[in-house]
């Protein structure tokens, strides 16, 4: 195994953790951004996309000196984890309009629960049960972190169903993107699935009729501030790390993302942070840890073969 194979699994979690954290930060973004929750998500594969271009062709170039080989493979995987991006941004965010943030949050995070389903009953990929019992846990966690927001009811029936609706768009995206990664590097996958997401997403918003445009130089910043930190930075490095891990493990290592949201809208918004929510946050991360130590030891020629993506 070389050198540089070893230290891309050891950064894997790390770096799936970050990107989880970064995109914590993307709800508070789109909450100042001042445009519609549609055109929000437009706006951040859209921005997005010159700095994924810029970056893909930086490394075209480093691969090209070094005489690396790049893998090849159908692109349609890529604009299918694009369709399901889309999918997941839009009904997220309307979910987000018809239920608490705190439902559409914590039922969004089922994702790893489905994806956990498709790849043991779809992919045959068989899950030790400490890993059910660790997945469980952290949703626990969740629930905790949340609670004091959480609000069921007929009213936010709908909105509950939707955030449902976009866990299984999540978890398709997820299982896309690991299986893109396989064949493509991070930035390929990067910016073929977000021009896919952007055409879609323009079409929602332009249908939709919400607000679309920007209103002062502050908006652009925000938008901004969405494209390159939480999508660039944050769903790169999870597109990165998707190479490196077990789909199902990165998935419930995700749920990180509701606690840096609640960490970061306390700092930030000044929304209200306690000892429930620590208490939840450790509760999610025992969970993790508990997937972790139930997932089986990586075949070292396998793990090189996928570093090189």
């Amino acid at each position: 195994m070389s050198s540089t194979a070893t230290a891309s699994v050891r950064h894997a979690l790390p770096g799936l953790v970050l990107g989880a954290v970064l995109i914590g930060l993307a709800p508070i973004f789109v909450r100042l951004a001042g445009v519609g929750p549609t055109a929000a998500a437009f706006w951040r594969v859209f921005l997005a996309l010159p700095v994924l271009w810029l970056l893909q062709r930086l490394s075209v170039r480093a691969v090209a000196q070094v005489g690396a080989e790049r893998k090849r493979g159908s692109t349609l995987v890529l604009w299918l984890a694009g369709l399901a991006f889309a999918g997941d941004l839009a009904i997220w965010h309307q979910s987000i309009h018809l239920t608490s943030i705190a439902n559409s949050t914590l039922l969004t995070n089922l994702a790893p629960v489905f994806l956990t389903l498709v790849l043991h009953f779809g992919f045959h990929q068989r899950h030790a049960p400490r890993f059910w019992l660790g997945l469980l846990l952290a949703l626990a966690g969740a629930t905790v972190l949340l609670a004091d927001s959480l609000r069921i009811g007929r009213e936010t029936a709908l909105g509950d169903v939707l955030a449902i609706v976009t866990a299984m768009f999540y978890a398709a995206y997820q299982l896309l993107v690991s299986r893109g990664r396989q064949n493509f590097s991070a930035l390929d996958v990067m910016l073929r699935s977000s021009a896919g997401a952007a055409v879609v997403l323009l079409a929602i918003t332009l249908a939709t009729g919400e607000p679309f445009w920007p209103r002062d130089a502050h908006s652009w910043l925000i938008l901004a501030a969405l494209a390159v930190i939480s999508h660039v930075g944050g769903q790169g490095l999870i597109a990165w790390a998707l190479a490196h891990l077990p789909a199902s493990f990165s998935s419930v290592t995700l749920l990180v993302q509701p606690i840096a949201a609640t960490v970061f809208a306390w700092l930030i918004l000044g929304e209200g942070f306690g000892p429930q929510q620590v208490v939840g946050g450790v509760i999610v991360m025992a969970g993790i840890l508990l997937c972790r130590f139930a997932m089986p030891a990586q075949n070292p020629q396998v793990e090189a073969e996928r570093a090189g993506a």
